[in-house]
């Protein structure tokens, strides 16, 4: 090419939840039976909708409304419905206007870092989700700037680390969480998250908060959103129906904007993000004139509590499972549905296999770990030998050696001979 065609910041985009599926195609077409523990996606792991929500989509795909265009921000009723049901939690309150929809929140983050500053970063949680990192470090040209989550503390944010990050790094402008955790399963304290506005409040900082998972918790557990905590820090909350209802496919979630009014630049950021909206036109309208008809029925808060008391259970047990074996720091999860599993260190090392009968998989195996991170030979080594797929733990910007899995199964006694298989596999393989 007669010019240099990518920045820098292109070699960022990395999404291993996804590219270990790409390696796990190929060991398909070998005869491996594939256990999908990589990616959160509740349909994929036999789960049902019910017949009154299919009933609600149904008949709106009957209405000629729902195949145009809707308004640039998003369908007005829906934002409506969703500003009172934020109202409704008493902290900071919003109109209609600070609501604005996207194809999905990958979308809402890639725009919202496509839009800051070059040199403005954006602090996140590590182990990070690869959609936020990614975004972020590809927007800063560098690697991505995190936060320590702590294992030996139920992976609650190292608030000494994040602080230190804070104050001695001025392009700092923005505080990321992920309330509940992807990869960890955690929840935030309501402490830490007040700690955390008043740190924005020191150093004059936005907050940003995904809250795909804010309704998914169990255990005890609750998950506090951002429009609850923030006081008059400016922030925005990224929410969707991918995950709560679940409804991954409709690629339909939106961001709230609070306190647009305190800060002049963060209005403008706002402001920008409405702008670019209205360039793409609008997202997709079926999804969102569904949300009101769905959050709004009176079956769904019993229906959601169901599928959460549901994820509890499978959460306990793997715990049991899993805690068995001391080699791994493992903490149970009270949100989300995901655990990330970490091996205490020096625990892997780099000769360390698994049987594998198939030669072809054999070859192919030993291929692929020349040369990686310990986890990540684990993670082939256990896909080759058992079929099951788990992402490693230091592809989501850590140097933590483990693996990420998901507790979606629907079918509890597969779920049960999955999680056996795991454990009896991490054996193997640390005592080979």
């Amino acid at each position: 090419m007669r010019q240099k065609l990518l920045h820098e910041g292109a070699n960022e985009l990395t999404y291993e939840i996804r590219e270990i599926v790409k390696k796990a195609r190929i060991l398909e077409k070998e005869g491996v039976s594939i256990s999908w523990e990589n990616i959160g996606d509740p349909i994929q792991k036999n789960a049902r909708i019910p017949d009154w929500i299919k009933k609600i989509v149904t008949d709106l795909s009957l209405d000629d409304r729902t195949y145009g265009y809707c308004d640039s921000k998003g369908e007005p009723e829906t934002r409506e419905f969703l500003a009172e049901r934020t109202n409704r939690l008493g902290g900071a309150k919003i109109t209609a206007n600070d609501i604005l929809f996207f194809n999905g929140l990958g979308d809402a983050i890639a725009t919202l870092y496509n839009y800051l500053t070059p040199t403005t970063r954006v602090i996140g949680p590590s182990p990070a989700y690869s959609t936020h990192s990614s975004a972020e470090a590809a927007h800063a040209n560098h690697q991505p700037l995190t936060y320590r989550l702590d294992p030996d503390n139920h992976w609650y944010p190292d608030m000494e680390d994040l602080r230190n990050k804070v104050q001695y790094n001025p392009n700092v402008v923005a505080i990321l969480l992920i309330n509940p955790d992807n990869p960890t399963g955690m929840v935030y304290p309501k402490e830490i998250l007040e700690e955390i506005v008043e740190l924005a409040k020191e150093f004059n900082l936005f907050l940003i908060s995904d809250e795909i998972y804010n309704q998914i918790t169990y255990n005890g557990a609750r998950a506090y959103a951002l429009a609850e905590i923030i006081d008059d820090v400016p922030g925005i909350a990224m929410k969707g129906i991918s995950k709560e209802l679940p409804w991954p496919g409709a690629r339909c979630g939106w961001i709230e904007c609070y306190n647009r009014g305190k800060d002049d630049e963060f209005d403008r950021l706002c402001k920008t993000l409405d702008d670019a909206k209205m360039i793409e036109v609008c997202s997709t309208t079926l999804p969102q004139l569904a949300i009101p008809k769905i959050l709004g029925d009176s079956r769904f808060e019993a229906y959601r509590n169901d599928l959460n008391e549901k994820i509890g259970r499978r959460s306990s047990f793997i715990s049991d499972t899993l805690q068995e074996v001391p080699e791994l720091t493992f903490n149970p999860t009270y949100g989300a549905f995901y655990n990330t599993i970490v091996f205490k260190k020096g625990t892997l090392r780099n000769d360390q296999t698994l049987h594998i009968s198939n030669p072809t998989v054999k070859r192919l195996v030993e291929e692929w770990v020349e040369g990686v991170s310990l986890d990540f030979r684990f993670v082939y080594y256990l896909l080759g030998a058992t079929g099951i797929c788990v992402v490693p733990i230091s592809s989501f910007c850590s140097d933590l050696l483990g693996f990420r899995i998901t507790l979606l199964e629907e079918d509890e006694e597969l779920l049960k001979q999955t999680f056996t298989r795991l454990r009896v596999a991490i054996r193997e393989y640390l005592d080979s």
